[in-house]
């Protein structure tokens, strides 16, 4: 039996996943008795939590929309860690400096003990960042969209902008949300299609759920099924690449999300690689600084002797020079 205090807190849990739960559907999560469901649900009341009886039969619970929460209490490490996370975002890092990022950050800031001002100024005035590849990036208002969905399990009507820019409106179970690095991913089952898709975050133009509650039973590795889909479909161009890395280490210098692999023996291991063309593979390649071989196509090969010829030209070129002035 789990104490109450914990208790408690797997009842908020539980309250925020959907819009509403029965007394009995709490009660078997929680390996309690109904009776009980209702003295923590009271207890949650007395800490201000805005929880709503729901009236039919055996009754039920959820949070009433607008309702006041019981104030956020942060430490300072927290505050920092939060304050530094909204400035990578206002930055660019993960929403493309979307405006809600840096608006949190300078209402945080206002309300800042002057001993994490300092710390955050410290930071501001050490910190420097790299030029940021130019790529679309996803609004914060439709990551909170989906994001919402996802939590809810709510059936979800989605209108897209695919890569060719044709947009259609897909009927959706939210599954997950998956950041890359470079782009967010939606995950979600495709209902008229009856298959897993992935959705990218910054051509989803609307969203607009249907309030219907859906329980998805065969939902994959959302993150794994991104890397698949992005090294399957997400390049005109593939080459394949034995590199004499065993399975793991091979994962490592070349993360899943850029490459499928495959072992090849205990010290081996072939990659699929995708890129824009033979000559941005061969230059791909090259920066791993790693002995390889290029299986297919051709083409890719002959890009990667080229380079190799051309730095050794340029380099030769250069030491003939050096020893003609000694």
């Amino acid at each position: 039996m789990i104490t109450t205090s914990a208790r408690l807190l797997r009842l908020v849990s539980l309250l925020s996943s959907r819009p509403t739960w029965s007394n009995a559907e709490l009660a078997r999560q929680l390996d309690v008795t109904e009776r009980t469901v209702r003295r923590d649900v009271d207890k949650l009341r007395e800490l201000g939590y805005g929880v709503e009886s729901v009236p039919g039969p055996g009754g039920g619970y959820r949070f009433g929309a607008g309702n006041r929460m019981p104030p956020l209490n942060l430490d300072d490490d927290e505050v920092f860690a939060v304050a530094v996370a909204l400035r990578e975002a206002a930055h660019g890092a993960a929403l493309g400096a979307d405006p809600a990022a840096l608006s949190a950050l300078l209402k945080l800031r206002q309300i800042l003990p002057t001993r994490m001002a300092r710390r955050l100024s410290g930071l501001d005035a050490t910190v420097e960042h790299t030029p940021r590849c130019e790529t679309p990036r996803a609004s914060a208002e439709v990551l909170l969209l989906l994001a919402s969905v996802c939590r809810a399990s709510e059936r979800t009507t989605l209108t897209y902008r695919d890569m060719h820019d044709t947009t259609t409106v897909r009927c959706v179970d939210p599954h997950r949300l998956v950041y890359t690095g470079a782009h967010w991913y939606f995950v979600a089952r495709d209902v008229g299609r009856s298959a897993w898709r992935t959705f990218r975050a910054d051509r989803v133009l609307e969203v607009e759920s249907t309030g219907e509650v859906v329980e998805v039973l065969d939902a994959p590795d959302a993150a794994q099924l991104v890397s698949d889909t992005i090294t399957r479909t997400g390049y005109p161009f593939f080459a394949r690449v034995r590199l004499p890395l065993s399975y793991d280490d091979a994962r490592r210098l070349v993360a899943p999300i850029v490459a499928t692999h495959e072992p090849d023996g205990p010290n081996a291991t072939v990659i699929s690689i995708g890129g824009s063309d033979p000559d941005q593979l061969a230059g791909y390649l090259l920066s791993l600084r790693t002995p390889l071989e290029v299986l297919s196509p051709d083409s890719v090969r002959e890009a990667l002797i080229a380079r190799l010829d051309a730095l050794y030209r340029g380099n030769e070129a250069g030491r003939r020079k050096a020893d003609e002035q000694q």
